[in-house]
């Protein structure tokens, strides 16, 4: 129980850490640093896509193996040719395999949301 807490003290240290980095970048009230170009020069010029777009992206990928390896046990069961059993099997593979990654990471994240819920303030 005590280490416990101890693990969720360093992570509020940790998370207090990278707060005070990402603050002594933004721009000082007062200053005279006019933006360019329609932003502040302190900036950054890309900015990395946020968790919902990656998971996003990451769902869609898992529904686009499903919808083609289902096309394909379909192609393969009518009989179409060029369809071989072998990439009907490997197709279906890579879409079990990708769902249950996507799974995985469902529940870590649902995990992770619980534990952080669950901190005392």
């Amino acid at each position: 129980m005590i280490s416990d807490r101890m693990d969720v003290n360093r992570v509020l240290l940790e998370m207090r850490s990278l707060k005070a980095q990402t603050q002594a970048f933004s721009p000082v009230q007062g200053t005279d640093i006019q933006p360019t170009n329609g932003r502040s020069p302190l900036q950054p010029v890309n900015q990395a896509p946020s968790f919902s777009q990656i998971m996003e992206q990451g769902v869609n990928s898992v529904n686009s193996l499903q919808k083609a390896s289902g096309a394909m046990a379909t192609a393969f069961e009518q009989g179409q040719s060029g369809v071989d059993i072998t990439d009907v099997m490997i197709a279906s593979q890579k879409s079990s395999v990708a769902f249950q990654s996507m799974l995985q990471v469902r529940n870590r994240v649902v995990e992770s949301y619980r534990d952080i819920m669950n901190m005392p303030v």
